[in-house]
């Protein structure tokens, strides 16, 4: 039931995490914010989750894990609500003072819509002001980002911990890479709810349809951002009440035997009191008495070189990794000429699948070669170099950039045809 409600939670807060990188370009519409804002606003999860997540893995782990976890839960639904809050309180959206972007997509077969003879130069996506209410509003979607990044911080460290603490070491490499696939799926639903989301009209249900002169392919669209935030609320809202009823700590399945490993494995995996009267001495440690032991704790674990090592190939990795995801959408919404919706669809159907089934597939292999610390550094190395070597490819795959006027060529060599 643990896994089960783990899994859920993965997944609500994967497809938030995973809605909010969709609806960049129609966050920087509304709000009429540069790129770099974005930015700034889709990383506030991290710097939410880096002020409290040593804290939290540290002091939650000795209390009841489950309830931190549904705490976090909850806050997590808290900020995905206030994000869409700015919606209910700035005025309509306005569109008459933009450019228009035309798209030639379901004329022309390459997926380098400038390649069309039939394109006109100099058209390209321009936003315009929309009024002075929306000079400050993007500060409530960078807040709510900041409280998802607080409220996610006990899911994964205390989840995967009492995964490890409760479950046979056989099975809890498998058990983490269920999890890890459930939130990965989580990202498939997130992108296509933004592909949805991005065909409805932003202020529907408070202007007539039938007076809206625009579509989806029109760089002027907005579509309904806030819905998206709405639904993702109400999921992470219900993924936090089955830990509610989850006990502090089970009893373990089976032997946790201590196998016998390399010098490195040794003296990275010290001997502790077994998992069932481990917490059952710490469930009446006073507050004082752990937070004694914090510093201590925190400075022979970052004196580790291992750790150490493994810390800097994370950062390493997800700092290309965040890139990416962050702003493909929208790469290939400019790049490719393509609608919001289309590029968000593509990203939950073709990109996401394939990572779920590597994480899946990466935790049964775990358990089927029963691979140790050594062994999963090997195969970890040679996988992420075999990626390595097939994102060179990315530098084949490319379009002529667009044709601005005044950017990237000059108004003398426009030819009328442009708005």
């Amino acid at each position: 039931m643990f896994l089960v409600a783990l899994s859920f939670a993965y997944f609500a807060k994967a497809l938030s995490g995973s809605y909010m990188k969709s609806t960049i370009t129609q966050l920087e519409r509304r709000f009429d914010i540069p790129s770099y804002l974005i930015g700034v606003i889709d990383g506030s999860f991290e710097i939410g989750n880096l002020l409290v997540i040593a804290f939290v893995s540290y002091f939650g782990a000795k209390l009841h894990r489950p309830k931190i976890i549904s705490l976090g839960c909850l806050l997590m639904s808290f900020g995905t609500f206030i994000i869409a809050l700015p919606h209910f309180i700035i005025g309509r959206y306005e569109f008459e003072t933009s450019v228009r972007w035309m798209m030639n997509s379901t004329h022309n077969s390459s997926p380098c819509q400038g390649d069309s003879a039939g394109d006109q130069p100099g058209i390209s996506p321009q936003v315009p002001s929309t009024g002075e209410s929306n000079l400050s509003m993007w500060i409530y979607v960078l807040l709510g980002n900041v409280l998802r990044g607080i409220g996610e911080t006990p899911v994964q460290p205390l989840g995967i911990s009492y995964i490890d603490d409760f479950a046979t070491e056989e099975n809890a490499a498998l058990y983490v890479g269920c999890v890890q696939t459930i939130s990965v799926v989580g990202p498939v639903f997130g992108y296509l709810l933004g592909s949805l989301c991005a065909k409805i009209y932003v202020d529907i249900g408070f202007v007539k349809m039938d007076t809206i002169t625009i579509t989806p392919a029109d760089a002027r669209w907005v579509g309904a951002w806030w819905l998206g935030y709405l639904i993702a609320g109400v999921i992470t809202l219900l993924s936090a009440i089955p830990f509610w009823f989850l006990p502090r700590s089970l009893p373990t399945a089976g032997s946790r035997v201590q196998k016998m490993g390399t010098q490195e494995e040794a003296s990275f995996i010290k001997d502790t009191p077994h998992p069932k009267y481990k917490y059952q001495a710490e469930e009446h440690s006073s507050f004082v008495e752990m937070a004694k032991d914090f510093l201590p704790t925190l400075r022979t674990l970052l004196g580790h070189p291992v750790y150490v090592i493994y810390l800097c190939v994370v950062v390493i990795q997800l700092n290309s990794l965040i890139g990416m995801v962050t702003y493909k959408p929208k790469y290939i919404e400019q790049h490719f000429r393509q609608s919001a919706s289309k590029a968000n669809f593509l990203m939950g159907v073709i990109n996401i699948p394939a990572v779920a089934l590597g994480m899946f597939s990466g935790g049964l292999l775990m358990k089927r070669l029963k691979l140790n610390i050594m062994g999963a550094a090997k195969f970890a190395f040679c996988t992420s170099l075999i990626g390595y070597v097939l994102s060179m490819f990315f530098f084949t795959m490319s379009c002529e950039n667009a044709k601005v006027a005044g950017v990237t060529v000059s108004y003398s060599n426009l030819v009328g045809g442009y708005y």
